[in-house]
């Protein structure tokens, strides 16, 4: 039925229960099966720029890169729980707006299903559905199942 998968995780609850469905579904149909994480872009106030400045410089840290490094992590984590199930996974990793981004790479990439749970890591939750996945379901041009 389904040939290409597409699965976005984010590390919460509602994201391993669609990974888990995703895991299933492709390893039912053997079928390619994508992990897509979508970061959040570091936006720093201009209040904040000189506090930023002075954490980076003194502490090393350089936010978007320790995003990333979370990022790889949680793809990893998701890629070795698939193989672990017999399903080959390819981790995918982007930043910017979560529903624009997995709609957009969905669509270019030619996916025939969007797995997403429906409530992630925001700190608002809508009452029966994320933003996330409500705005995935309206936008994508593909099948959307969205895991409670």
């Amino acid at each position: 039925m389904f040939q290409k998968i597409l699965v976005a995780i984010d590390g919460s609850e509602m994201g391993e229960k669609a990974l888990d469905v995703a895991l299933a579904i492709a390893k039912e149909e053997q079928v390619e099966l994508s992990l897509l994480h979508v970061g959040k872009e570091v936006v720093v106030s201009p209040y904040m720029v000189g506090e930023m400045a002075y954490i980076s410089k003194h502490y090393d840290i350089d936010f978007n890169e320790a995003m990333r490094k979370e990022a790889e992590e949680l793809l990893n984590k998701a890629k070795a729980k698939a193989e672990a199930k017999g399903v080959a996974a390819t981790p995918v990793y982007l930043k910017g707006d979560a529903a624009r981004q997995i709609v957009d790479y969905a669509d270019k990439n030619k996916y025939q299903l969007i797995v997403i749970g429906s409530r992630g890591l925001s700190g608002f939750k809508e009452m029966m559905l994320g933003s996330v996945s409500h705005k995935v379901s309206q936008l994508a041009t593909c099948p959307v199942l969205i895991v409670k």
